[in-house]
């Protein structure tokens, strides 16, 4: 199954800022042939490489209200924009994939802390204009997937670097770090389902596994089924045995948010 991971990577910078301040009204439906109407298709990965409520690809087209993307798997999107569209860049990453205290210790959720994952430094707010044809783009808001089209509510530019990266963690999902839901703890061995992919995965946990709530210290008995968990480690004799396992607080109705991979041999706090 091919996973469509960097959209949900990139919303979950865009739902950081929308839980940071007043959430922008999307544009009105029937406004710059917005229909309003989501897509069919579901889920947090589409056939467009798209989160159910976004899509993500490089600009090939800019006018007066929409921009014109073509997604990773060639299909062309129409994204709607007004004035209360957020649009903003994205934060450039420092030290590499996970930035400097990037691991999985502290609470450096992405676009939340300092240099891990997609925080690192404050989002730049943007004028339509600043968005030019070859600029990668995620737009968030109302899909249409039978017209493709989106109302954005949030834009985010994403700098190449950037992009690199995000593509990096694509190609090491479920080999140095899963995401998901827990659905089973039966001994060491702990089930869960991932939104990142709709599929279900496992990891097993050994003596060296490292178990955090925040900044808090945990133990495997205090992971509980419907806690949602990200984990850094590595396939071994076929099995994802974790390094560090992070129980993570989410917003109410935010979707999860992918960490940063590991730098090189970088080891959890």
């Amino acid at each position: 199954m091919k996973i469509r991971i960097l959209p949900a990577i990139v919303f979950s910078l865009a739902l950081s800022v929308a839980y940071a301040q007043d959430a922008p009204t999307a544009p009105p439906p029937g406004q710059g042939g917005w229909q309003g109407q989501r897509g069919g298709r579901g889920g947090m990965m589409g056939r467009g490489g798209m989160g159910a409520n976004g899509v993500m690809g490089t600009v090939t087209a800019v006018a007066a209200d929409h921009y014109t993307i073509k997604t990773e798997v060639g299909d062309t999107y129409t994204v709607h924009f007004s004035a209360n569209t957020h649009i903003i860049k994205a934060p450039p990453q420092r030290g590499g994939p996970g930035g400097p205290g990037g691991r999985m210790g502290g609470d450096q959720g992405m676009g939340r802390g300092q240099g891990g994952g997609m925080g690192g430094s404050a989002v730049q707010e943007l004028k339509p204009a600043d968005i030019k044809v070859g600029d990668t783009i995620a737009a968030m808001g109302e899909l249409d997937t039978s017209a493709k089209s989106v109302g954005a509510i949030t834009v985010v530019q994403i700098d190449p670097e950037r992009a690199r990266q995000m593509q990096e963690m694509q190609a090491n999902f479920g080999k140095t770090w899963l995401q998901g839901k827990v659905t089973a703890v039966d001994g060491v061995k702990v089930s869960v389902f991932s939104n990142i992919d709709n599929a279900a995965h496992s990891f097993a946990a050994d003596e060296n596994t490292t178990f955090r709530k925040r900044r808090d210290p945990i133990t495997l008995a205090d992971v509980q089924v419907g806690d949602t968990v990200r984990v850094e480690g590595a396939v071994k004799n076929g099995a994802f045995v974790a390094t560090t396992v992070m129980v993570m607080g989410m917003p109410t109705g935010a979707p999860p948010m992918p960490p940063a991979p590991p730098a090189g041999a970088a080891q959890p706090r």
